[in-house]
């Protein structure tokens, strides 16, 4: 059975860092994609990272590029977001997904200007962030 399991949430300051990670099971994550997602109070869940599969290129919403990287390790079968200069706005429950899974689904990511939900077939629970001074 497919799983995908985050970890790394939290309280951080203002300013700080913060890994997310996420941990994939009953699957091998070589070759497919990858996503962050996020979903604040009172909003809709928004697409922020993504990484292609088939050629790792990568793609960030501009409210969090320059300061959030996406990254994977095959052989760990896990991958990350690392936060940055995370600011009071980016609290959110953070959420990790990899597809396309499906055989008749194309990858999006980095050719949309934005992080779709539809390719995305493996979703993790949410994990917590909490930037808080």
């Amino acid at each position: 059975q497919p799983q995908l399991v985050p970890s790394g949430g939290g309280l951080v300051q203002p300013g700080g860092s913060r890994t997310l990670s996420c941990a994939a099971s009953g699957f091998s994550l070589d070759d497919y994609g990858i996503g962050w997602f996020r979903q604040a109070p009172g909003k809709e869940r928004e697409g922020i990272s993504c990484m292609r599969g088939s050629d790792g290129v990568t793609y960030y919403t501009d409210s969090v590029k320059g300061r959030f990287t996406i990254s994977r390790d095959n052989d760990l079968n896990t991958f990350y977001l690392q936060m940055n200069n995370l600011k009071p706005e980016d609290t959110a429950v953070y959420y990790c997904a990899v597809g396309p899974v499906r055989p008749d689904v194309l990858s999006r990511c980095a050719v949309s200007d934005y992080v779709g939900e539809y390719e995305y077939d493996y979703w993790g629970q949410g994990t917590q962030v909490t930037v808080s001074s």
